[in-house]
């Protein structure tokens, strides 16, 4: 890598794809925050160019990792892109991992540079120096930290590194609900290759001709930096597409209900949905503006799904995506190409070749359950240092093995009934949760449930459901099983229902089955199922 660029357009760097959509205009708002702090196109060009300066004085050697585990910010977002700048691998880590979780990720990527919130940086820092980590700094979410100390004294003028489409460009470790978190490694060209696909598919407007604000869409950001939906997928769309973005540390409703008025997209996680539905504020006045509500990370509630379409008259567009690949999938944003179906996660983003396999490797027929394995340039180029598995999860013709099990319909939309790893084998026959879910979640006074399977001596693994009831219902065991047992094979009935308060989820709101194994199996709990 060099910095020697003589074509803008020649630099496959993801940053400079970014830089040649910025507005003409880089007075342009590009970034507001909950305290009412304003950044132009022009700082986020000025903040990274210092901060990629910085990084490449340091003199490390081209493909370096840069660990980043701090509370969200603008400038945690300037490090990201200036990292992108100098050439060297982002990543991201969740500021919830403790000790023992930041031992194995700066062990297993052996990053050059650590930075961390300045209230971490005495364990941390022990931990970094101590397997080899040359250089460890601060960020705050107050732009408070050495790392901007040491920043502010380059140059706010940065000649982005050349990078060719191969290059690594980010690692993000899977999110580890089972055993240890792998590192996907993404180059320049995939995450290039999703962020145009859905820039054109979901039609963000084109904000760099923009004479007014009205012309630009404007995102508004609630999710966290460290997870693709809010780097890859939000950020990278707005930053592609020249669009304003307001930034909210977290999930706050009452800070969504206060900006919504003013912004044209909300990407969010079921959560989201479910709170707002849940405050009387949230109208159809409110969302007057808004052109497109996206959900992922988990799955919607068909419920959900439906209520939101009553109260705002706006259908919600869930797509499919993973750590590995980017987005896959998307329910249509152009109704020309059909609707948005509940319960699905839509077709095949152009360019992503989406098959699903039998156990023989054979294509399913509509609407046989099978394995999901998809194919594309979005789809990462392996695991870090993991040869093995990486060529364990593709298929001789290149597919990758999602480990996703679902089905598609007659008209080519993708229906995810859940994780291979999930799959509950009772008696010889194979039971997939997702099924046995939807008919729970159906059933009065279930607000949502998570269905298990539990080591049992005679069949295996029980079928178990764990339902979480609405706040104003209630819900029996010995009602949810005589219903099932009229809608289901006797198999597929759970040989209990325990309810529960609250489901375990993760940062981005998937239910941790793992947890929920292990909190009902018999070696834990001394029962045994019946």
């Amino acid at each position: 890598m060099t910095q020697q660029n003589s074509s803008r357009h020649a630099n496959a760097n993801l940053f400079q794809l970014f830089a040649n959509r910025f507005p003409h205009d880089l007075s342009q708002p590009a970034l507001e925050t909950h305290e009412g702090l304003h950044y132009s196109w022009h700082d986020l060009l000025a903040a990274s160019a210092r901060i990629a300066h910085l990084l490449t004085s340091l003199k490390l050697p081209a493909g370096s990792r840069v660990a980043v585990q701090v509370e969200k910010s603008p400038e945690a977002l300037m490090l990201y892109l200036a990292t992108l700048r100098a050439g060297l691998v982002y990543l991201p880590l969740n500021p919830a991992y403790q000790k023992a979780e930041m031992a194995y990720f700066i062990a297993n990527a052996e990053p050059a540079v650590v930075v961390c919130s300045p209230n971490h940086f005495g364990w941390v820092s022990r931990l970094a120096f101590k397997t080899g980590t040359a250089h460890v700094f601060t960020l705050g979410e107050d732009r408070t930290g050495t790392l901007l100390e040491r920043a502010v004294r380059f140059a706010d003028e940065f000649v982005t590194v050349i990078s060719q489409p191969d290059d690594l460009a980010a690692i993000l470790y899977t999110s580890g609900t089972t055993g240890r978190s792998k590192g996907a490694m993404l180059t320049h060209g995939n995450l290039a290759a999703s962020a145009k696909v859905l820039n054109d598919y979901w039609a963000w407007r084109n904000g760099q001709t923009a004479q007014h604000e009205g012309e630009r869409d404007v995102l508004l950001h609630a999710l966290p930096l460290f997870h693709i939906h809010g780097l890859f997928v939000a950020c990278h769309g707005a930053l592609l597409s020249g669009s304003k973005m307001i930034f909210l540390p977290k999930l706050d409703v009452s800070a969504i209900l206060h900006h919504l008025p003013r912004c044209t997209m909300l990407m969010g996680v079921p959560t989201y949905y479910t709170r707002l539905l849940a405050d009387a504020r949230f109208t159809r006045e409110l969302c007057a503006n808004i052109r497109l509500f996206v959900s992922g990370s988990a799955p919607l509630l068909l419920d959900t799904f439906k209520q939101f379409q009553v109260r705002t008259g706006h259908t919600i567009l869930e797509r499919y995506g993973m750590s590995e690949t980017g987005m896959l999938t998307s329910n249509p944003y152009d109704s020309a190409e059909g609707p948005r179906v509940g319960g699905t996660v839509g077709k095949a983003l152009p360019g992503v070749n989406l098959r699903v396999v039998n156990d023989q490797g054979q294509p399913c027929a509509v609407d046989e359950i099978g394995h999901v394995q998809v194919k594309g340039a979005n789809v990462f180029v392996g695991y870090w240092q993991m040869p093995e598995k990486t060529r364990e999860e593709f298929t001789d013709d290149g597919y990758f093995k999602t480990g996703d099990v679902g089905k598609l319909d007659a008209q080519a939309y993708l229906s995810i009934v859940g994780r291979s790893k999930d799959l509950i084998i009772t008696g010889g026959y194979n039971v997939y949760p997702k099924e046995i879910e939807s008919y729970i979640d159906d059933m009065p006074g279930v607000l949502e449930s998570a269905v298990i399977g539990i080591p049992h001596p005679d069949f295996g693994e029980a079928v178990t459901a764990v339902v979480v009831p609405k706040p104003d219902g209630q819900v029996d065991e010995s009602v949810i099983i005589a219903q099932l047992k009229q809608l289901i094979a006797n198999y597929k009935v759970p040989k209990q229902v325990i309810v529960v308060d609250e489901l375990p989820r993760n940062a981005m709101g998937k239910i941790q089955k793992n947890v929920l194994r292990q909190m009902y199996s018999p070696t834990t709990t001394g029962l045994q199922t019946a």
